[in-house]
């Protein structure tokens, strides 16, 4: 009896750790983020009379918000397949690679052991108006400009988000190159085929359930680019680098609290329908794949 009873303790002993878990989540994290739909709602945040969809009306007619979005938009755009088609061209070379391969891939990875603050240091000291770079130019007789106040502002932050994030990357995609059978490239190796041929046949088939979840990760961590642009410019950058976080953290700094929540409902349901929609993509991909 006493055995049976113990068997039945250890049996719910995951189901209760989960249950806290999920019972933490929900009152630090879910329950708040639901009770604040409140603010985007109401016009004032203190004793604020209904108004329905006002606040996401003027939202979408506010030009710092429109800038942030357009900004945010376009920095998505180019660095996240930049980074993906970079990132598995590096795992290809280190899957290639006899000797030191594992050095070889700690190079790419030391960018995530450097806090935020340190990098954007030294970037700021690379692209600056007397930094590293324009000293470079300068030998060649080139004019230096600073590089985060031109137009060319949100190209160096593409450059410093692929430089941060393109070494988890290689690792995803090392991780699915190593779970393909080799026999699959000798039986194509017997049958004469060429290097692109088992790319396109092989490596990109079976690499595709992992590259759908190197996009996921790589569009979450795109949103981490704020804190480097932050650091280096401040609360009031250039009009080329002021992404969505910079309104909402100025709606925030403000107390401007039924155009921050509306903003973070904005870009918490442009996250969500995103992944969904990937998601999605994956399992049809995958049913194909079956048949």
């Amino acid at each position: 009896m006493t055995r049976k009873i113990k068997w039945k303790q250890n049996k719910m002993l995951p189901y209760m750790l989960l249950l806290i878990s999920l019972g933490g989540f929900c009152f630090f994290y879910l329950v708040p983020f639901l009770l604040s739909f409140i603010y985007s709602v109401v016009d004032h945040p203190v004793n604020g009379k209904f108004c329905g969809m006002l606040n996401y009306q003027a939202l979408f007619q506010n030009n710092y918000f429109l800038r942030g979005l357009k900004n945010t938009a376009w920095f998505m755009a180019v660095s996240i397949p930049l980074n993906m088609v970079l990132s598995l061209c590096v795992a290809l070379v280190v899957r290639k690679i006899k000797v030191y391969s594992n050095y070889f891939s700690l190079i790419f990875l030391i960018p995530l052991a450097i806090p935020s603050a340190t990098s954007a240091f030294f970037w700021e000291n690379f692209f600056g108006m007397h930094g590293t770079l324009n000293r470079f130019l300068a030998i060649f007789h080139v004019e230096g400009i600073d590089w985060l106040e031109s137009g060319y502002g949100m190209m160096v932050m593409v450059i410093i988000f692929i430089w941060k994030n393109i070494g988890y990357n290689m690792a995803l995609f090392i991780s699915g190159l190593s779970g393909i059978p080799k026999e699959y490239y000798e039986c194509a190796d017997v049958e004469g085929a060429g290097k692109f041929w088992k790319f396109r046949n092989i490596t990109y088939v079976y690499l595709t359930p992992v590259t759908f979840f190197v996009l996921i990760m790589t569009f979450v961590n795109s949103f981490k680019v704020f804190k480097e642009i932050y650091i280096m410019t401040g609360e009031y950058p250039p009009d080329s680098l002021y992404v969505l976080q910079h309104y909402i953290n100025n709606m925030f700094l403000s107390l401007n609290y039924p155009k921050l929540v509306s903003a973070t409902y904005v870009l918490t349901t442009v996250i969500v329908l995103f992944v969904f929609c990937i998601f999605r993509a994956e399992r049809r991909f995958s049913e194909n794949l079956h048949y």
